[in-house]
C-alpha cells in the first residue's frame, strides 16, 4: 500500500535509494542523499536490499576488494577516507569488514518507511563510526531501542521475503552494487554520482566544498589513449590546472604494460559483469555530457596505443588531437595511415615524426613512464600526482570523476595520503 507524501514534497519527482548498511559508499551516500532530496522538493524511499544477493544475482565477486590489486585496494581505501573528510563524515573502517548486515537489514525491511530513516542513521552509525558488531543479535538489538525500533521485527516473516523483493527489484533496476539510486527508472551507482542524480531532478549539485587557499603545485598526468576515462580527463586536466596555477606534467604510460605489472586483466571492461559494463558505458557518456565533451565508443577496441604514445612523447602537442580522433571520431589511431594522416593534418610531417618515434630514447621515456606510474603507485589512468611543493610529499588521485577533488587539492586541502 501506497504510503502518504510528506507536505512540500514533489509527487513527481522521487528519489528511489537502494543500500545495505555493509557497504562504506552507500554509508558516505546516505549522509548527502536527504539534503539533495530536499533541495529538489523530490520524495526519498529508502529501500534496504542485500548486497551481497545482488553480487550473486549479476555473477560479482562477494567481497570486491579482494579481487583489486593491492594499489588499487590502497586508492579505493584512500579515497573513502578522503569523501569522507570532504563531507565532514565520521568514518572508521571497522576490523574484520565484512560483518555480516542480513539481519540488519530485515530489521530495516521490517521498520515502517517513516521510521526507517532514523534507524538507518543509528545502523549506519553502529557500523562506520562506532565499530559495533551487527551481526551480534544483541548488538543489533540494542541499537534498534536507541532508535526506537521493535529488534523483534527481524522476525518476522515480511522481512525476510521483503528483503529477497526489494533485492530483486534492484537488481531488475540494473544494480550491481550499492548505493543505487534511481529516478524515473534511471539508475545511478556510487556516492560519486549524486550530481547526476540532481541534475535530473533539475537541481544544481553543490559541489565539494570551495577553495581554501591557493599555493603553486605540480601536475604530474598519467594517460593512455586506450582509456576512455583518460580520454575525459585529458579535456579537463588543462583548464584545471590554468585555473588554479598549477604546472602540468603531461606523462604518457603503457597501460596494459601497467596492468600486467600490478596483476590486473589487460581490458578490466571485458571482466565485468554484464550489469556493470552496460551502466559503465552509459556512465562515459553522462561525464561527456557533464563536461560538454564529444564521446563515442571506437567500433574496434581495444585500441593499440605504444605508436600514438611515442608520437605524443615526440611532439606532445599532438595529444588532444590523438584522444578526440579515437573517442570522438571513431578514428582507429593505431592504424599507421590514420596515424600518419592525423600527423600531417596537424602541421608535421609524418614520415619525420615516425622516425623519432623509433629512437632509443623516446622508447625508453615511455618504458620509464610506465615504471614510474608503478612506482608512485597508479593503478589505471588517469592519475593526478599532486606535488605541494619541493618539501612535501606527493600524493595520487585516480579518476577522471575526482576531477573536483583535483581542484580541492590545488587549491590547498591536503587529502588523506596513507
Amino acid at each position: 500500500m501506497d504510503e502518504k507524501v510528506p507536505p512540500g514534497q514533489n509527487t513527481n519527482m522521487r528519489i528511489d535509494f537502494y543500500y545495505d548498511i555493509v557497504c562504506p559508499y552507500a554509508y558516505l551516500g546516505s549522509t548527502q542523499i536527504e539534503a539533495l532530496a530536499e533541495r529538489c522538493g523530490a520524495e526519498l524511499r529508502w529501500h534496504p536490499v542485500l548486497l551481497g544477493g545482488i553480487f550473486r544475482s549479476v555473477g560479482g565477486a562477494q567481497s570486491p576488494m579482494t579481487q583489486m590489486s593491492a594499489p588499487r585496494a590502497r586508492l579505493n581505501a584512500l579515497d573513502l577516507e578522503r569523501w569522507a573528510d570532504t563531507w565532514s563524515v565520521p568514518f572508521s573502517f571497522p576490523s574484520n569488514h565484512p560483518r555480516r548486515t542480513v539481519n540488519a537489514m530485515r530489521l530495516l525491511t521490517a521498520t515502517p518507511h517513516d521510521e526507517r530513516p532514523a534507524l538507518t542513521r543509528h545502523l549506519y552509525r553502529a557500523y562506520w563510526v562506532d565499530g559495533r558488531d551487527l551481526a551480534d543479535r544483541d548488538v543489533l538489538n540494542a541499537v534498534a531501542i536507541e532508535a526506537g525500533v521493535d529488534p523483534g521485527l527481524i522476525d518476522s516473516p515480511a522481512a525476510r521475503q521483503g528483503l529477497f523483493d526489494t533485492t530483486a527489484e534492484a537488481v531488475a533496476h540494473g544494480a550491481f552494487g550499492v548505493p543505487a539510486v534511481v529516478v524515473d527508472g534511471t539508475l545511478w551507482w556510487g556516492q560519486d554520482r549524486l550530481n547526476f542524480v540532481e541534475r535530473a531532478l533539475g537541481g544544481r549539485w553543490p559541489g565539494l566544498p570551495g577553495r581554501i587557499r591557493s599555493e603553486s603545485k605540480t601536475v604530474r598526468f598519467f594517460h593512455d589513449f586506450a582509456s576512455p576515462f583518460s580520454y575525459l580527463a585529458a579535456t579537463q586536466i588543462e583548464r584545471v590546472a590554468a585555473q588554479h596555477g598549477a604546472t602540468l606534467e603531461w606523462c604518457p604510460i603503457l597501460l596494459g604494460g601497467l596492468f600486467r605489472n600490478i596483476g590486473t586483466a589487460d581490458v578490466p571492461l571485458f571482466q565485468m559483469s554484464e550489469a556493470k559494463r552496460a551502466y559503465v558505458t552509459r556512465d562515459l557518456s553522462d561525464w561527456a555530457s557533464w563536461w560538454d565533451e564529444p564521446f563515442a565508443f571506437p567500433s574496434q577496441f581495444p585500441i593499440r596505443t605504444i605508436a600514438p604514445l611515442r608520437v605524443a612523447i615526440v611532439e606532445p602537442s599532438l595529444t588532444m588531437p590523438l584522444y578526440r580522433a579515437a573517442w570522438a571520431e571513431d578514428l582507429a589511431i593505431d592504424s599507421p595511415e590514420v596515424l600518419g594522416d592525423l600527423i600531417e593534418r596537424h602541421g608535421f610531417d609524418a614520415r619525420e615524426v615516425f622516425d623519432r618515434t623509433q629512437s632509443d630514447e623516446v622508447k625508453a621515456t615511455l618504458r620509464a613512464n610506465t615504471q614510474l606510474a608503478q612506482d608512485v603507485g597508479a593503478c589505471g589512468v588517469p592519475t593526478f600526482q599532486i606535488t605541494p611543493s619541493e618539501s612535501e610529499t606527493p600524493f595520487l588521485i585516480w579518476g577522471q570523476d575526482r576531477i573536483p577533488m583535483l581542484e580541492r587539492a590545488l587549491d590547498g586541502w591536503s587529502p588523506a595520503c596513507g
